[in-house]
């Protein structure tokens, strides 16, 4: 009898054996299975970000290029005549231009191209050459050829559009070797344009400069203060509840609403600052600000309770234990909820075109409250272009975009790992 119930034991145990087994074969092959999906998560999602990278780059690097025409210029037979102190004022270039550059400039393309192709050098191109005489003024003296735009029909010809006939024009030119795609620099210089051979991003990314400073402004010092007050000061009551309620749905609404509150708000106080970068920062200090205070409150309360009773215990007051101990040690994460604020604020476009920061702007803005666009309503308006010229200067806006994020994010990264404590 003893022996068949050891028999039978023995039987149990071997089944139960064998489920366990199955049990943890089973959950080894499912963490197989979460490893590999994580590792193609991962993958996935590097190679959009490659694809993304590579779609804006091989699109985006021909918009800090423009079709640029070869003039030859022989300056002591034109007989340009300027006094040489004006070459060295403010305003020389304007000097140039009334003394006749325009003119000469035209009669030397006309010369050596003939009056069709002399028409289609662009309207910025005594501008650009009057840049270049002030830099060398040693040019008036000799022959000298220069490289100058030309007119968008012109370059939308030589990427193989437009009339057949100028095709053809721009495909000897180039075949001639004097026509062709130069480098740009001026695109990071100028402001908007209705030509996309003479827009430029300046104009835009100064806007987002101004933008940002009154957003940060604004918003990281009363971000702070309410997030301290929130969490060491304030008393734990329905009030204070119905507080942390309407912040965490404050962070989470969209933000055209905060557009329709500047517009409401700030534009009726302040009428005439329309589409200016005070009014912009100042919305997006509204939409910002949420998000640092639940930032700042759970850096806040990230820090150990044995801080704040060591200083007590040494003497410190209140107010010296916050200001002393727990914001230095806290002020890591709160910068990390302010650099995701301010990303978010950067991209955004929606609450300022409700504000008018759409207008269009020819000149860089002055000040905080001088009429401007921003690089995010920069890029939407180039984007609704017709004209494919616009297309390569909205992707190289967007790359410009991109490093201006990138440096403002390194920049509080390194700010972060420089005030980080450890305890």
């Amino acid at each position: 009898m003893s022996q068949a119930a050891d028999l039978a034991f023995e039987e149990q145990r071997r089944i139960r054996g064998e489920r366990a087994n199955a049990r943890i074969a089973k959950r080894y092959a499912a963490e197989r299975r979460f490893k590999l999906l994580a590792m193609l998560s991962v993958v996935v999602s590097a190679g959009v970000l490659v694809v993304l990278l590579i779609a804006m780059t091989s699109s985006g690097l021909a918009g800090f290029t423009r079709s640029e025409i070869d003039v030859t210029i022989d300056f002591p037979e034109m007989g340009l005549s300027i006094d040489p102190a004006a070459l060295e004022g403010e305003n020389a270039e304007n000097a140039l231009r009334t003394a006749g550059l325009p003119d000469i400039l035209q009669f030397a393309a006309t010369q050596q191209y003939g009056p069709e192709i002399a028409a289609e050098v662009g309207g910025s191109a005594s501008r650009d050459l009057a840049k270049k005489i002030v830099s060398d003024p040693d040019m008036l003296g000799e022959t000298v050829t220069v490289s100058l735009p030309v007119s968008e029909d012109l370059a939308a010809a030589a990427r193989g559009e437009g009339p057949e006939e100028l095709r053809a024009v721009a495909d000897r030119l180039q075949a001639e070797g004097q026509l062709g795609r130069k480098i740009d620099w001026g695109f990071l210089a100028r402001a908007d344009a209705t030509d996309p051979q003479e827009v430029g991003i300046w104009g835009a990314l100064k806007g987002s400069l101004l933008t940002m400073a009154v957003t940060l402004v604004l918003a990281f010092p009363i971000g702070v203060l309410a997030a301290v007050y929130l969490e060491e000061y304030a008393p734990k009551n329905k009030w204070t509840d119905i507080i942390e309620v309407s912040i965490n749905n404050l962070a989470a609404v969209p933000s055209i609403i905060f557009g329709l509150l500047g517009l409401a708000v700030f534009l009726w106080i302040f009428p005439n600052l329309r589409s200016a970068p005070i009014i912009g920062g100042m919305t997006l200090a509204l939409m910002t600000m949420p998000v640092i205070v639940i930032s700042g409150r759970n850096a806040i309360k990230s820090v150990p309770p044995s801080i704040r009773d060591g200083a007590l215990a040494i003497g410190a007051s209140p107010v010296q234990v916050v200001f002393h101990h727990v914001l230095p040690l806290a002020l890591p994460g709160i910068l990390t909820g302010t650099i995701i604020g301010m990303a978010r604020a950067l991209g955004e476009t929606a609450p300022l075109l409700m504000i008018g920061m759409r207008a269009f702007v020819a000149s860089p803005p002055d000040g905080f409250t001088s009429p401007s666009s921003v690089l995010p309503v920069q890029i939407f308006l180039w984007s609704d272009e017709i004209d494919r010229g616009f297309v390569e200067r909205t992707s190289a806006a967007i790359i410009v975009l991109l490093l201006f994020l990138l440096v403002m994010n390194g920049l509080a990264i390194y700010l972060r790992n420089k005030f980080e404590r450890r305890w």
